[in-house]
């Protein structure tokens, strides 16, 4: 059985073999930024040239751009390279506005919110 050198160990655990390939990291806050990763750290602090946020609500999408960005490694959930040969969404999801995708996630804010309000209000009565 053959050992590896203790840095083949290191480079093939770290973020060195995405530099300069395009990712998807997911937040702790539930964003989505696609990107090419620049830079990164011990602390999986990341930087992402021609960054941009997807935003998705229901069937729709959009990418809002963001340009050259830094990403708090705490905050980092996962960070996936994407598939260059493949369709990144689904073909029924449709790209809007960046306006409008504001409007659907204030409208489907509002409703998350208001069902929860419905519920509190209804939290007196006991079903069982």
């Amino acid at each position: 059985m053959s050992w590896s050198a203790p840095d083949d160990i290191l480079l093939s655990t770290s973020l060195a073999g995405f530099l300069d390939k395009k990712l998807i990291v997911l937040l702790r806050d539930g964003r989505k930024l696609l990107g090419t990763l620049c830079s990164f750290d011990q602390f999986a602090n990341v930087v992402l040239q021609g960054a941009c946020e997807r935003v998705i609500v229901g069937g729709q999408y959009c990418d809002v751009p963001l340009g050259l960005y830094v990403i708090r490694g705490e905050n980092v959930v996962l960070i996936g390279e994407l598939d260059h040969e493949k369709d990144e969404l689904p073909a029924h999801m449709t790209c809007v506005l960046e306006a409008e995708i504001r409007k659907a996630e204030k409208a489907e804010r509002e409703a998350r919110d208001l069902k929860g309000t419905m519920r509190k209000r209804m939290e007196f009565l006991d079903f069982d």
